[in-house]
């Protein structure tokens, strides 16, 4: 057995009163006050213990707390669990405050609490293994106040010591009412029976959002009730989809303990890998256990969890463990329909002996390297489209109809063409004229992509481009993962890529980043006006410089939008930016993001009436003069 005191979990924040009130209804082997269980999952002695679920959490000492100054409350008062209390730190840009959390933890998460108008409005959360040397796994180039969480997942942040150091404050000091730290020690090498897997590093191909992530399938806590929206993974809501822990070595093990929330998986396999890459199935439900989960079909606000304790015939030897789903739970959703959601697990224990406490997560990518060089351009200045360059795509062929827009995309000269250089996307109106994909419409568009022609990872995407002037039109210019026809992928798994959007302002335009935990209307996006009295419906120049750690939006040379993959994954959700894209240009008409502004139903949803007799009219187009990739070579 492992002395109780290497397997900690830390929340680095409260008193241990109030820690121990906050995290009462979790389970698992969280504080120092539970040691390994010697004799694994199904015993007696570990059924014992597993109904022994106070959590313990463990407060730092607020005397182990430090600073670079303060004009008011000590730096112990940020961790002191009153949000009445707190630091303010010296009127320094430098200004910083740290904590000694007393052992190296993997850290899971920190979260700040700013002052109203004394918050940082550029600063990085830091963590050091000795207090001197330290490193940023969260920086805010863009604060506000309020509380932000900042997710660590999928980066190796492990140390004793994490601080805020400020870098621009928005008043004449920083304040921070609250400042915590969650994590705790990860489970080192084993010689007796111990759970391998706490606080591992853990991946997956998908999940829902950075409150989601992996990590919190082995983080040791578990609600006792298996209900509620606890620390847990969730996948998104697709069949197959799996989770995998590394145990940092070979290890035998023995057996494993899910706790499943509600949308538990009916079927399921238990896989065992020595290199991450070959996996051998060493356990599934039987037919009668899948039997009996396919028939609790319940409404999802009376649904629990399960509990699968699985003890191996024989020791199975790996590194890696992975659980595959196979089926999901269903629901009455409601009655007498049925839904299915994902895969969500609270906890997952490897039971065995074995591992190593130095299993980490390799690192992220950086930018890259080289100069940038085209690799595909077309200014239009053919008879036609060039078709070896770009496909057109059509409604009720090449796609469905999307966002309730008005018009359906068709492969004519009338929508689609080139003159004097330019192309021309030309809106046109005709009352019930057109059948396409099994709907009528009134309208036709042009929609032309790369898909298949130059889809392309990373570079620097620019175009020149001149929109129409009318309420509810939509132009946009975009890019598309390749992946998005994939059923096991699907959008907004895919990615998407927003360079340019108008919705008919003619004075600003916007850009966005669509992936899981941010899309559609909660997608990662800004507006730019243009300065001077400039309009939308003059040339601009728009771009994307789309690198492994970052996009970066710009008009006319001057950046309006910065994500970075860092603030991304920390506070929204997977970055799925790290596969080939393809360009996109078409104009839509009406639809969901023109009608959450202008707020019209009728004649169309988003396209009101003036703007249909622009159409009838003639003229209304988007036009681009040129189109152009570059990449790093």
């Amino acid at each position: 057995m492992h002395s109780p005191t290497r397997r900690r979990t830390f929340l680095a924040v409260l008193a241990p009163a109030v820690a121990l009130a906050l995290l009462s209804g979790f389970a698992g082997p969280a504080g120092a006050g539970h040691a390994a269980v010697p004799d694994g999952p199904g015993t007696a002695a570990a059924a014992a213990w597993d109904t022994d679920r106070a959590a313990a959490a463990y407060a730092a000492d607020p005397a182990a707390v430090t600073a670079s100054g303060t004009t008011g409350g000590s730096p112990g008062a940020a961790f002191d669990g009153d949000g009445g209390t707190g630091w303010t730190s010296d009127a320094a840009d430098g200004a910083w405050i740290a904590v000694d959390l007393g052992a190296s933890i993997r850290v899971h998460r920190a979260v700040l609490d700013w002052d109203d108008t004394a918050f940082g409005r550029r600063y990085a959360v830091e963590v050091s293994a000795d207090g001197t040397a330290w490193r940023p796994f969260y920086t805010e180039t863009a604060g506000a106040a309020g509380a932000v969480t900042a997710h660590t997942y999928p980066q190796e942040v492990t140390g004793r010591y994490v601080r805020v150091r400020g870098i621009e404050r928005a008043a004449g000091a920083y304040r921070l009412d609250s400042f915590q730290v969650f994590g705790g020690e990860p489970a080192p090498a084993a010689a007796q029976r111990a759970n391998l897997a706490l606080n591992h590093p853990v991946y997956a191909d998908r999940y829902q959002h950075a409150g989601n992530a992996p990590s919190f399938a082995t983080d040791g806590g578990w609600p006792t009730d298996l209900r509620g929206d606890s620390t847990r993974w969730a996948s998104d809501w697709h069949q197959n989809r799996w989770l995998a822990v590394d145990l940092g070595a070979a290890s035998a093990i023995q057996g494993l303990d899910l706790y499943w929330e509600a949308a538990y998986a009916v079927d399921y396999e238990v896989q065992i890998s020595d290199d991450n890459r070959n996996w051998r199935t060493v356990h599934r439900p039987s037919a009668q256990e899948v039997g009996q989960r396919r028939a609790d079909v319940k409404p999802p606000g009376e649904a629990a969890g399960i509990h699968d304790t699985i003890t191996l015939g024989s020791p199975a030897t790996g590194r890696y463990v992975r659980i595959l789903g196979k089926e999901r739970r269903s629901f009455y959703n409601p009655a007498p329909q049925t839904a299915q959601f994902g895969y969500s697990l609270y906890e997952v224990q490897v039971w065995g002996t074995g591992g190593s406490d130095r299993a980490a997560y390799p690192a992220l990518p950086g930018e890259q390297g080289g100069t940038y060089r085209t690799t595909f351009f077309d200014d239009f200045t053919g008879a036609g489209l060039d078709r070896s360059k770009w496909r057109v795509v059509r409604t009720g062929q090449e796609m469905g109809s999307v966002n309730g827009e008005a018009q359906a995309y068709a492969d004519s000269p009338d929508n689609i063409r080139t003159e004097n250089g330019v192309l021309e996307l030309e809106a046109r109106y005709c009352k019930g004229c057109t059948q396409a994909g099994g709907g009528t419409y009134d309208f036709t568009s042009g929609r032309i992509d790369t898909y298949t022609k130059h889809d392309f990872t990373y570079g620097k995407v620019s175009a020149r481009i001149r929109v129409p002037d009318g309420e509810g039109f939509w132009p946009a210019f975009w890019l598309l993962g390749s992946d998005v026809d994939n059923p096991d992928v699907s959008w907004p798994n895919s990615g998407e890529t927003d360079i340019l959007e108008n919705i008919g302002y003619p004075d600003w335009t916007s850009s966005g980043l669509h992936g899981p935990g941010y899309s559609g209307g909660g997608n990662i996006g800004a507006s730019q006006t243009f300065p001077g009295g400039g309009r939308a419906d003059q040339w601009h120049d728009y771009a994307v410089e789309w690198t492994p750690a970052a996009m970066r939006f710009y008009v006319d040379d001057r950046l309006v939008q910065e994500t970075t993959r860092n603030k991304l994954e920390s506070t929204r959700g997977q970055w799925v930016f790290d596969h080939n894209q393809y360009v996109i240009l078409n104009l839509a008409l009406g639809g969901a993001y023109p009608a959450g502004w202008n707020k019209v139903t009728e004649p169309y949803w988003g396209l009101p009436q003036t703007s249909v007799d622009k159409i009838a009219r003639g003229g209304v187009q988007a036009e681009i003069d040129w189109v152009r990739v570059e990449q790093k070579r």
